[in-house]
């Protein structure tokens, strides 16, 4: 296990720097994402549990940021010296949330998928300091993924709107959960982060392990996922071509029209809708700036 900076060699470093600032910046994107939202939870309990879930994740991001620091890097210029452009989030962080119904799915799916990409990191890493800390932030993301799940099982039972809701919100959130893994394994051609023991896991690997959590969960409830086990082939198979056209605006994905990852990796880097004013709540410390309205 690597333990310092003094240990590490030039690549080992710049391998390490990535996923950290990528974590960094998806932690932190998860307050202004989370919290209009928050404010407009059904229950006090909710809105509490909403909460605790922002303040844990600007902690996980500080986590990263610490070990960023350790590695050279300047905390402040990487919080307000970039432009939103310049940001490593997440293309789904990066989306305004309109109800608590795509809240609930957000923690339901993308919190799942964060915890798949953490945990295989903690069960494989060899950098010792983020394997120490990467324990008490699994803990947390488990608490966040029950919290989206009991809900999740609330809107599908309560009535046809509520479970209609969340059948929307599982509409474009599952195919945005599919792309935070990357691109598929045939495609990848940086192997570094494998070489110096990074992660362990290969993305169609991670995307499969998440599928695993979120497909059965809708199966459960009745909601409509378009993926499913085959039993012969072993794996979970989407039933559509992977990747499709997606509308931002109105948040559909046009699943017969498949493009190349060429055309994803273009709207990842053109960022999300909501990337410029989430970026600005964060710069200004002010969350309150982009929440219109909220339950008193």
């Amino acid at each position: 296990m690597i333990e310092s900076v003094e240990e590490m060699t030039p690549g080992y470093k710049e391998a390490l720097k990535l996923p950290l600032q990528v974590n960094a910046d998806i932690e932190l994107m998860s307050a202004p994402c989370l919290f209009e939202q928050a404010m407009n939870a059904p229950s006090l309990d909710a809105r509490g549990a909403e909460l605790s879930t922002i303040q844990d994740e600007v902690g996980h991001s500080y986590i990263s940021l610490r070990l960023l620091q350790n590695l050279g890097e300047d905390i402040d210029e990487i919080i307000y010296g970039r432009e939103p452009q310049e940001w490593r989030s997440a293309y789904a962080f990066e989306m305004f949330l309109d109800d608590f119904a795509e809240q609930t799915v957000f923690h339901a799916f993308l919190d799942e998928a964060g915890l798949t990409l953490l945990s295989d990191i903690y069960e494989n890493t060899s950098y010792a300091p983020w394997k120490r800390a990467l324990l008490k932030v699994e803990k947390e993301e488990q608490f966040h993924i029950r919290h989206g799940r009991t809900w999740f099982r609330r809107l599908a039972r309560k009535n046809e709107n509520t479970k209609r809701k969340l059948q929307d919100a599982v509409d474009w959130l599952f195919p945005m959960g599919l792309e935070l893994f990357g691109f598929p394994d045939d495609l990848k051609t940086h192997t570094d982060q494998f070489e110096y023991r990074i992660k362990g896991m290969t993305n169609d690997e991670l995307r499969q392990a998440w599928m695993d959590e979120v497909v059965p969960l809708c199966e459960e409830y009745d909601v409509d996922v378009p993926a499913h086990y085959d039993e012969e082939a072993d794996e979970y198979v989407l039933e559509f071509e992977f990747p499709v056209a997606f509308d931002e605006t109105e948040k559909q994905w046009y699943f017969d029209d498949p493009v190349t990852w060429d055309d994803v990796l273009e709207r990842w880097r053109e960022g999300g809708p909501a990337q410029e004013e989430f970026v600005g709540m964060i710069q200004s410390g002010d969350l309150y700036d982009g929440v219109s309205q909220y339950t008193a």
